[in-house]
Parts: structure tokens; C-alpha cells; sequence
């Protein structure tokens, strides 16, 4: 199968309150099946009483980070996509909330390469976030709030649970601390690895 075969029947939920922006992403995924929201109230419904693959997500207007815990509950690929929410502290949450990618509305044209890209690295038990920084981080983001954002950013530490066959089974930001240090108790790293059965 190549790499564009792997959208091929992908159910995915589209959340967002403007109209146009759903219209451009179910055509853009025309490959998948698609089913479409422009309140939270709806999407909630869908994603409580349907099973997805993927779900694209607005951050405003639509309580986009309660919609992504309800997919990450649902073990639902989820994908935030924003423009009025669009800053480094919104990227470092979406991270910590466990999101699988982020991208501006600007960048919608390019959405099935980046879906691929999570796909990929699903399959091959290594973290989503690691293409999106090769395509998008160090150029897109760099322009818009100027080459020095990384540093402003702060420290975090994230956990890679694993099963017995070494693929990745969920990943967690445990602390969000200060620019040189984050704080984290072996509680909060082992009371996930118990929660998610992980053997490393």
C-alpha cells in the first residue's frame, strides 16, 4: 500500500464552527469517511456514541480541549487545528493533553500529509509529534512568533509507555515546569504505566 492509501476509508471526525472550514476538509479527505460537527454539543454526541479513527479538532468555538479528552478516552487519533488559538502556550497544551499533532488553519492545505504522517508513525511505534517538528516547527512557527520561541519555552517531561513488544502504547507529559527545570514525582511517571498496563 502506498503512503496516500493509508487515508483510504479512515473515519474522521471534523470539528469546527465555521462552515467553509468543513466544507474544504471534507473535500480535501474525500478518501475517508467523513462526518462532520460545528458545535461541541454535537461532536460530543459522535464521539460518545460512534467509533472514529481520527478526529480534527478546533481549539475555539467549539471547546476543542473537551473534545480531545473525550478522544483520548476513546483511544481516538486526535488532531487539534486552530487560528485565533494559535500560540506556543496552546501548542505546549495540546502536548501535554495528549494530542497527536497541531496545525494552523493556514497550513489546512497540507492536512492528508500530515494525517499520514500520524498513521506512519503509529504503525511504527514511534511518537507523531516528530514529523510535524521536521515539517512544520522549525520554519512556520519560527516565523510567527520569532526565532527565539523554543527558548521562552518551558521544560517538560514526557513519558513513552511501552508494551511487551516494545511499540508505543501511549505517551503523557507528566510535568510542565520552568525554562531550566520540571519537577516530577515517580508517582505520577508509575500511576500511568499501571493505568495503561505498560511493561516499560
Amino acid at each position: 500500500m502506498s503512503d496516500n492509501g493509508l487515508l483510504d476509508g479512515k473515519k474522521i471526525l471534523i470539528v469546527d464552527d465555521e462552515p467553509d472550514v468543513l466544507d474544504v476538509l471534507e473535500e480535501m479527505l474525500d478518501m475517508c469517511k467523513v462526518v462532520k460537527a460545528s458545535s461541541f454539543d454535537e461532536a460530543k454526541k459522535y464521539l460518545e456514541s460512534d467509533d472514529f479513527d481520527m478526529a480534527i479538532l478546533d481549539i475555539m468555538g467549539v471547546d476543542g480541549y473537551k473534545l480531545l479528552n473525550i478522544a483520548k478516552r476513546k483511544k481516538i487519533t486526535a488532531v487539534m487545528l486552530t487560528a485565533n488559538a494559535l500560540s506556543p502556550d496552546n501548542l505546549v497544551k495540546s502536548i501535554k493533553e495528549g494530542a497527536d499533532s497541531y496545525l494552523p488553519k493556514e497550513e489546512m492545505s497540507k492536512i492528508t500529509t500530515f494525517l499520514i504522517d500520524i498513521l506512519k508513525s503509529q504503525d511504527e511505534g514511534e511518537s507523531t509529534w516528530e514529523p510535524w517538528n521536521k515539517r512544520l516547527s522549525s520554519s512556520y512557527f519560527s516565523k510567527k512568533w520569532g526565532g527565539d520561541w523554543k527558548d521562552q519555552d518551558r521544560e517538560f517531561f514526557l513519558c513513552l509507555y511501552l508494551n511487551a513488544r516494545n511499540q508505543l502504547i501511549h505517551k503523557e507529559v507528566i510535568s510542565i515546569g520552568s525554562l531550566s527545570a520540571s519537577i516530577v514525582h515517580p508517582r505520577e511517571v508509575f500511576q500511568a504505566a499501571v493505568h495503561h498496563a505498560a511493561a516499560s
